[in-house]
């Protein structure tokens, strides 16, 4: 009599099947958290998250409107003047 042939175990065995069921578990956990629309997620017009960003409740560091001008000008002009700085040594010291 010839002996009857059983199925091959899967792969990895009974704790690799675990992990597979918990990672599809997981996605799908994952994947219904996740907002089905950009108008859900907020992109689509005012969200909490948006207005946060531009209260007096934020938190981090604020900065006046007129400091940041006068830093930007100020690197500019510093900028400009090392451009000058720079031809004219070049005039002097070089060809």
């Amino acid at each position: 009599m010839s002996t009857p042939v059983s199925a091959p175990a899967p792969p990895g065995g009974a704790r690799s099947a675990v992990r597979r069921r918990a990672t599809q578990q997981h996605q799908q956990n994952v994947a219904n958290q996740r907002p089905s629309s950009t108008r859900a997620a907020g992109a689509g017009g005012s969200s909490s998250t948006m207005l946060k960003l531009y209260t007096d409740e934020a938190a981090g560091l604020i900065v006046d409107p007129m400091v940041v001008m006068v830093l930007s000008i100020g690197f500019i002009l510093s900028v400009v003047a090392l451009h000058i700085i720079a031809k004219i040594t070049n005039k002097l010291i070089g060809n």
